[in-house]
């Protein structure tokens, strides 16, 4: 344990720490998908189409806004995403047909401290079950790390929300806890389920995401030959 000069019990010192950059309107490519800025033109009708392809609206139960049964009325959302910096919205591309299948967010950003959350993950139909669904989020997770230098990078999402709670894990995100009523949306409360991935989880949480994405982990059905929970145990072993 660190001390200082009373005797006080004190956190590790980061000399060279300086502000980070703002996430940009930046394109992150990936053997699977891409990730663009997120704009109405060019990705506001395929968004809304691949959605659309869902059996109901139950994917925009833990959203804060949707579903949106109408064309304009999302186009009228992206429209206004688009528009910001914070949250900063990309479009996530399947790279199989250039089509926009799905949306997420770097948001909540403070850079003096070196902290940035995903967010407004919105994923279609056509990404489940997809190495591009894993993908996205590597792509969005090195480009935090990697090229801004962020020191934490955060998940959180409503607590009953299961399918969510278990793809942070799956990632690498480590459980921190549950803020009770944080949030009020659609008309009820939300306690907000914590997760993070720090700087010096990062190269190990690195290396099995793309030990997972490599071809050599599929066979010729597209199947994974080791899953990435275990990858994740190996890389942490090394």
């Amino acid at each position: 344990m660190r001390l200082n000069e009373y005797d006080q019990p004190v956190g590790e010192p980061v000399p060279d720490w300086s502000p980070r950059p703002l996430p940009g309107a930046v394109t992150l490519a990936g053997r699977f998908c891409r990730l663009e800025p997120l704009d109405a033109d060019r990705h506001a009708a395929e968004l809304h189409a691949a959605y659309r392809t869902g059996s109901d609206g139950r994917d925009w139960t833990y959203m804060a806004v949707g579903p949106f049964e109408q064309a304009r009325d999302y186009r009228r959302y992206v429209e206004e995403a688009a528009a910001g910096s914070d949250p900063r919205h990309y479009a996530v591309i399947d790279l199989r047909d250039g089509r926009a299948v799905g949306t997420l967010a770097l948001m909540r950003q403070d850079p003096v401290h070196g902290v940035i959350e995903i967010g407004n993950v919105m994923f279609s139909p056509a990404m489940k079950r997809r190495p591009l669904s894993t993908e996205a989020q590597f792509l969005a997770m090195r480009y935090v790390f990697d090229d801004l230098g962020y020191r934490r990078h955060e998940w959180k999402c409503d607590s009953l929300n299961a399918p969510s709670r278990t793809t942070a894990v799956r990632l690498g995100f480590t459980f921190e806890g549950v803020f009770r009523q944080a949030v009020v949306y659609k008309g009820r409360t939300r306690d907000t389920a914590w997760y993070s991935v720090t700087d010096t989880e990062w190269p190990a949480v690195g290396r099995a995401l793309r030990a997972w994405l490599a071809p050599e982990n599929f066979d010729d059905r597209a199947v994974q030959r080791r899953a990435l929970a275990e990858l994740r145990a190996a890389a942490a072993g090394g």
